[in-house]
């Protein structure tokens, strides 16, 4: 007897399973794709930026503050921006502000260029960095 039922446990455990998969299949298809592909907010990007950054900065092209306005820094110079007064240092970096670069000197800042004029700022968390990057991009500072 004990050799009939395991069978039949057999094939209703493996319908069961089979018939979870479909469904899990099918919610999944059914969804729409831009979910399963969308970035992390943008508010939570402009949330980070708000928190760390705009006291000094401004993503509105010709709104220099303490800091220059971070429009359009993504492929700009570093200390290149007209009307603003850089630190020597930016002004000779020598380099292009990138993804890497940028996220880099959000966290620690005299790695990347020393004497720049953020002192004290900087040193913000990697992840808030990278919250920052996405919220720039976002905003048309490609």
């Amino acid at each position: 007897m004990e050799a009939q039922m395991q069978p039949r446990l057999q094939h209703s455990s493996r319908a069961w399973v089979h018939a979870i998969g479909a469904g899990a299949l099918t919610l999944l298809l059914s969804s729409p794709l831009s979910l399963a592909q969308q970035p992390a907010s943008d508010d939570t990007g402009q949330q980070a930026f708000n928190n760390s950054c705009r006291t000094c900065h401004s993503v509105k092209e010709g709104d220099n503050r303490l800091g220059p306005n971070l429009n359009k820094i993504v492929g700009r110079k570093a200390g290149a921006l007209p009307n603003y007064n850089y630190s020597s240092s930016m002004k000779e970096a020598g380099f292009v502000w990138d993804q890497d670069k940028l996220t880099r000197f959000m966290v620690k800042p005299d790695e990347v260029v020393s004497g720049h004029k953020m002192q004290p700022y900087g040193g913000v968390s990697a992840e808030e960095a990278s919250k920052v990057f996405a919220y720039l991009q976002s905003t048309g500072s490609q």
